[in-house]
């Protein structure tokens, strides 16, 4: 249920991209404290952004899960913008990071809803 997605217009290296994905599969379901078997990623290359009126690498990331506590968005934050600089050597202060947390019966899977 949980679902991460990153939009950078920083180059990936596809020789990379798989490691990158398992990585922030792991750190979603790590943060959250849900079954990684549930966890989607999605990684999305663009590199028609603008970021504070430049073109420097950044990221915007979107992460929505079921329960998702809005007290504790800051830890979520911290962890996601450190996988990010990690993995691509963007800045946090180049990173944007919008969470939702997503209503039950609003979160479709296997044709039913949670």
């Amino acid at each position: 249920m949980p679902l991460l997605q990153i939009t950078t217009n920083e180059p990936i290296n596809p020789a990379e991209e798989a490691d990158f994905l398992a990585s922030a599969s792991r750190t979603v379901a790590e943060i959250l404290n849900k079954p990684e078997q549930y966890v989607m990623v999605s990684l999305a290359h663009n590199p028609h952004m603008i970021f504070a009126g430049s073109r420097d690498p950044a990221a915007y990331l979107e992460l929505k899960s079921i329960g998702l506590p809005e007290n504790r968005a800051a830890n979520f934050s911290a962890a996601l913008a450190g996988l990010i600089n990690r993995e691509t050597g963007i800045p946090a202060t180049r990173i944007y990071i919008e969470f939702t947390n997503a209503p039950r019966q609003l979160w479709g899977w296997n044709g039913e809803t949670f």
